[in-house]
């Protein structure tokens, strides 16, 4: 079985068969949308990048299969697009981007596996454009996956990111104390998200070396 606090260059259905049924409390993912966003939004207007194809599809059946057979619970973004997959929930959680009249939706939606009322995250993009690290085009808020974790996951859950990207969800799990996996097949959003997980866990062992230096 793989080592838990890891990010793994993976197929994330190769890394899954690795884990006994219902080994993760808590899966927080963000699959392809199907949408071709990584291919369409780069260059023109948009922050220049490598234009990709993973977004292509929306991944099969097998993939919902073993997420749910190796996870108790889910989050799943974009799960408006996966309905054929996912079973009828009350939980919904709506990221609120704070903008209106604008080419890009005003947010976006998650599948939850709670039987709770819809929640509503409220975080701007222009938040968001201030601190993303622009190598990945569909970044998520630290900040987003800290509410989650918050309000979705218990101490000691072990937290499953089956498509990391640019290693957000990670972050928040490194800095609540939470244990993780994460796959990431991409070769470079995996070097990209390393190294950005390293400068962030380098910074906090400063900042906690300098706080407990204080008076």
């Amino acid at each position: 079985m793989l080592e838990l606090n890891k990010l793994y260059n993976m197929d994330c259905m190769e890394g899954m068969k690795q884990f006994p049924d219902k080994y993760f409390e808590l899966a927080i993912v963000d699959p392809p949308y199907g949408i071709n966003f990584a291919k369409k939004h780069t260059g023109r207007g948009w922050i220049v990048r490598e234009s990709k194809d993973w977004d292509k599809k929306i991944p099969d059946k097998a993939y919902f299969e073993e997420l749910f057979r190796i996870s108790k619970n889910q989050i799943i973004w974009g799960g408006n697009y996966f309905t054929e997959h996912l079973r009828p929930s009350m939980g919904w959680v709506f990221w609120d981007k704070g903008q209106r009249n604008f080419s890009l939706a005003d947010g976006e939606l998650a599948w939850t596996s709670f039987d709770r009322a819809l929640r509503v995250f409220d975080y701007s993009r222009a938040k968001l454009n201030l601190t993303r690290e622009k190598f990945h085009p569909t970044e998520k808020p630290v900040a987003l996956y800290k509410w989650l974790l918050k309000n979705y996951a218990k101490p000691g859950d072990k937290i499953l990111d089956t498509h990391v990207g640019s290693a957000s969800s990670l972050i928040a799990c490194y800095d609540m104390g939470f244990d993780y996996i994460g796959f990431e097949i991409d070769k470079d959003y995996y070097e990209a998200a390393q190294e950005r997980m390293r400068i962030h866990m380098q910074q906090q062992t400063i900042f906690e070396m300098l706080k407990g230096g204080q008076p």
